[in-house]
C-alpha cells in the first residue's frame, strides 16, 4: 500500500505546495481581478437590465394610460359627431318639412285663386247668358205686344208716364 497518490512523499508534497502557491499567486494577481471585473460588469448589466425593464414597464403603463385616454377621447368625439349628425339630419328634415308646407300652402292658395277666378268667370258667363235670354224674352214679348197698334200706343204712353214720375 505504498501508493504515492495516497501517501505522498515530502518532496512531492513540497512541489505540490509550491505549484499550488504559484497557481494561487497567478490567479490572485491576474485571474481573480478579471473574474471580479466580469462579475461586477455582469452585476451592472443585470442592474441596468432591471432598471430598463422597470422603465419599460413604467412606459408601458404610461402608454396604456395614454391609449385609454385616446380611446376615451375618440369615443367622446364619435358621440359628438353622431349627435351632430343626428341634429343635422333632424334640421334637414325639419327644413324640408317647412319647405314642403310652404309649397303646399302656395299650391292651395293658387288653387283657391283659380277656383275664385273660375267661379267669377262662370258667374259672369251665367249673368251674360241670363241677360241675353232676358233680352230675347223681352224682345219677343215686346214684338208680341207691339204687333197690335192700339196696344203699342197704350204701352208707350204708360212707359212715358212712369219715366216722368221718376
Amino acid at each position: 500500500m505504498n501508493n504515492p497518490l495516497i501517501n505522498p512523499g515530502i518532496g512531492t508534497f513540497f512541489w505540490m505546495l509550491v505549484s499550488f502557491g504559484i497557481l494561487a499567486f497567478i490567479l490572485i494577481k491576474w485571474g481573480w481581478p478579471a473574474i471580479l471585473k466580469a462579475l461586477h460588469s455582469r452585476e451592472e448589466a443585470i442592474a441596468a437590465s432591471l432598471n430598463e425593464a422597470a422603465k419599460a414597464r413604467e412606459e408601458m403603463k404610461n402608454l396604456v394610460a395614454h391609449n385609454e385616454e385616446l380611446l376615451r377621447q375618440a369615443k367622446i368625439e364619435r358621440d359628438e359627431m353622431l349627435r351632430s349628425a343626428r341634429q343635422t339630419s333632424e334640421q334637414i328634415v325639419e327644413e324640408a318639412r317647412a319647405k314642403a308646407q310652404v309649397e303646399a300652402d302656395r299650391i292651395v292658395d293658387n288653387a283657391r285663386e283659380n277656383i275664385t277666378y273660375e267661379k267669377l268667370k262662370a258667374m259672369h258667363e251665367l249673368k251674360n247668358q241670363i241677360a241675353n235670354l232676358s233680352i230675347e224674352i223681352a224682345e219677343k214679348l215686346i214684338r208680341a205686344e207691339l204687333s197690335d197698334k192700339p196696344k203699342a200706343d197704350l204701352l208707350i204712353q204708360k212707359e212715358l208716364e212712369l219715366m216722368q214720375l221718376n
